[in-house]
């Protein structure tokens, strides 16, 4: 299942236009705050499909009815340019759990490259809805890997990758080699990826814009 949010008018496709901007990238803190509210506006589009039940709320007059999730999501990341976008599914899930990995590209002498995962972090996963967030979804390699990864720490009745712009590529790499069932929700879906797997036009490297260059 696919949802492309970016067919449906409203300010996520502002903070998308202003993450994709040459210009107002120089500004880190801009740009991890445009992650912040990506990540915020897409909780609130997934928030109607979770499953609520009914509460009674003590107030200072009386007594209300109000609702409450049946049960909190796990929200997970890749590390480290999945962190802004995190917290901004924190900001709407407040009380969630959390789940961290380490996923990265290991290049060879030839510029091939490799995905590693070495760190994970998680709590048991067994029945839970898992919230998967990371900024770009591009060949999808990182992405499949870290989804049979959690598998290792029981098995979620439902699995969202939520990404800020996909390519084409990587939505049809999750769909036929991730988990079946796996939800995929896109802010953008882009048509190409370059030969080093970088989203054409994307927005570039998302965590060096957040967090600065890397070795």
């Amino acid at each position: 299942m696919i949802h492309d949010l970016s067919k449906q008018p409203g300010m996520l496709g502002v903070y998308i236009a202003e993450l994709r901007d040459l210009t107002i990238q120089t500004d880190r803190l801009r740009f991890r705050r445009n992650l912040e509210r990506v990540g915020e506006a897409m909780a609130h589009a997934i928030a109607p499909t979770l499953a609520y039940e009914a509460t009674d709320v003590v107030t200072p007059l009386g007594d209300a009815k109000g609702v409450k999730l049946v049960q909190q999501p796990v929200l997970a990341t890749i590390l480290r340019a999945g962190l802004p976008m995190h917290q901004g599914f924190l900001n709407v899930f407040d009380a969630a759990d959390n789940a961290f990995v380490t996923a990265y590209r290991k290049y060879d002498e030839g510029g091939d490259f490799e995905i590693e995962v070495e760190y994970l972090s998680t709590p048991d996963l067994e029945g839970r809805t898992v919230v998967l967030v990371d900024p770009m979804l591009a060949t999808g390699a990182s992405m499949v890997l870290v989804l049979k990864a959690l598998q290792r720490f029981g098995q979620p009745d439902r699995i969202i990758v939520v990404c800020a712009i996909a390519s084409r590529e990587g939505v049809e790499a999750v769909r036929k080699q991730a988990p079946k069932g796996v939800e995929i929700w896109a802010a953008a879906i882009d048509d190409e990826t370059t030969a080093r797997g970088y989203i054409v036009p994307g927005l570039g490297d998302a965590g060096d814009l957040a967090y600065g260059l890397k070795r």
